[in-house]
């Protein structure tokens, strides 16, 4: 016993000495890889600011290895993976920091918008689109709602786009009142092509419901009382959105002259559009009219000379052409040659023979490519 207490009382004191030894390797140890992190962080940094990422890649992974448990240093580095297009590393990084049971709530919101960022700019849309679902009611609530939307979108999912929609409207996020009328106008005119009548008119009065003054709406329910057989019906559609909107009532004048006609209504429809005439000069109410009149119609030739003087250009001299000269009145020839002109002018380009680079002006220099000579003497019609 005598021994084995002597042992003892030798062996406590070395045994808390090497203790001591060890704690004091270790917090140096430690207080150098604290030291050696912001190191590694500040320089990967510089070089970052310096638009050197390939050097801050390494020194950012030299800063995580370091301190594996800061999650800015892994958001950098993920960040600037998915910058450089490496999309597979960035969904690594990300992937891994959503796997800490250690990781802040902020945190961890954060990871997942930007692994779904990462899937997004990688095309892998089915799974960006379950990694931003998993943000719906978060602190990225509106960013995640309406990158959701951009998918429906592209992938026409119309029924989840218009849901998705009406929720950031109700959110305060804006007005999605105009989308979701298109939303609906694309389910109608999906249902008609599957021969689903009632769906695509309960699509087509949703629409209206969403948006009154928007004219997709009225425009289809115009097309879809022609195509039935009810020409009035489709008149007092087209007449409605004639009111509200007289630029998307071009996109309908042959239809309205053609539904009038079948109505017979042909009277009122060439007041209607005489009317639209006046507020707003176009080729396609001066067709519709024409449709509706006899061809050798006193009123045909001053309506083309007066579109023609409103609007100089080809399309508006086309109708003219089209008549025998011997009808033109004298000032008939001064405004087809005013209206060539001006639709000649843009046309003629000078065409560098090196990179293709056209202007209006001649240049002994191009400054595309920056070739000297380049360009030919000789305008060409640009197409």
């Amino acid at each position: 016993m005598d021994f084995d207490l002597q042992w003892l009382l030798i062996g406590l004191p070395v045994a808390f000495a090497l203790g001591w030894m060890a704690s004091r390797f270790d917090l140096r140890q430690l207080k150098r890889e604290r030291e050696d992190a912001p190191r590694a962080y500040f320089k990967g940094l510089n070089l970052l600011l310096n638009e050197q990422q390939d050097k801050a890649i390494d020194a950012f992974i030299e800063a995580v290895q370091y301190d594996p448990d800061t999650t800015e240093l892994h958001f950098a580095l993920g960040n600037l993976f998915r910058r450089r297009g490496e999309f597979e590393r960035a969904v690594r990084v990300h992937q891994h920091l959503l796997g800490r049971s250690d990781l802040m709530e902020g945190d961890r919101e954060r990871a997942q918008r930007a692994l779904a960022l990462d899937y997004m700019k990688a095309g892998l849309f089915d799974r960006a689109e379950a990694a931003w679902q998993v943000l719906e009611g978060s602190s990225f609530d509106g960013e995640a709602r309406l990158a959701l939307l951009s998918l429906y979108e592209r992938s026409r999912d119309w029924q989840r786009a218009a849901a998705v929609a009406r929720q950031l409207e109700a959110a305060g996020t804006g007005s999605f009142a105009s989308r979701v009328a298109h939303y609906e106008c694309e389910l109608a005119e999906a249902a008609d092509a599957a021969g689903h009548p009632d769906e695509a008119e309960a699509a087509v009065q949703r629409a209206q419901q969403a948006a009154p003054q928007a004219a997709r709406p009225a425009l289809l329910a115009g097309h879809r009382r022609l195509r039935a057989g009810d020409a009035p019906g489709a008149l007092q559609a087209w007449q409605a959105l004639q009111t509200q909107n007289p630029a998307a009532f071009l996109l309908v004048a042959a239809d309205y002259a053609r539904a009038a006609q079948a109505a017979g209504q042909i009277e009122a429809a060439q007041a209607t559009l005489a009317q639209a005439l006046r507020q707003l000069p176009a080729l396609e109410l001066v067709q519709a009219l024409e449709a509706l009149e006899a061809s050798d119609s006193p009123a045909r030739l001053p309506r083309l000379l007066a579109l023609l003087k409103q609007q100089p250009n080809l399309s508006a001299a086309q109708p003219l052409l089209a008549l025998p000269p011997e009808t033109w009145p004298p000032e008939a020839l001064g405004l087809l040659k005013a209206a060539v002109q001006r639709s000649v002018a843009p046309l003629q380009r000078y065409r560098c023979a090196a990179c293709g680079f056209e202007a209006q002006h001649y240049y002994w220099q191009c400054p595309g490519c920056l070739n000297w000579d380049s360009y030919p003497t000789q305008r060409l019609d640009a197409l």
